[in-house]
């Protein structure tokens, strides 16, 4: 079940999500030994949501996908999308502007960071590079050891 997150990462995130006007976000590590993304913090995800989202597989899901092209996805308007990438329960999280992107150190995949509006929206390409590059400047420290 859903533990209290490390304060650094609620922090880091908290502050992602303000940074981008946003009002839900997701961070997430990845487990080599299972290839699953394990939920590190998260702001603004309805408690009912928090058991499916504590580990997501590889290629599963609006995080998943972005971790396995190694490259943002992003939705304008999760509730109407139809291209299959979110899931079914994700429509519950009310959100509409969804971006996701790949934790990356250099090649090496360590997790995923999310954010997400409730009004549709289009991330801007400065936008996306700049999700980007706030996730490499933790990907080193995201992983243990």
């Amino acid at each position: 079940m859903f533990s209290s997150t490390d304060p650094i990462w609620a922090e880091f995130l908290t502050q992602t999500i303000a940074e981008f006007d946003c009002t839900t976000g997701t961070l997430h590590r990845l487990d080599p030994a299972d290839r699953h993304l394990k939920l590190v913090a998260q702001q603004g995800v309805p408690e009912a949501l928090l058991p499916i989202i504590q580990s997501i597989p590889v290629g599963k899901g609006i995080a998943g996908v972005a971790a396995e092209r190694q490259e943002p996805v992003e939705m304008c308007n999760l509730q109407t999308d139809t291209s299959g990438v979110a899931r079914t329960g994700a429509k519950q999280t009310q959100v509409q502007g969804t971006l996701a992107v790949p934790v990356l150190d250099g090649e090496r995949l360590c997790g995923t960071l999310g954010i997400g509006k409730l009004v549709p929206y289009d991330f801007t390409a400065e936008e996306i590079e700049r999700l980007m590059h706030a996730a490499r400047s933790i990907a080193a420290k995201l992983l243990p050891g």
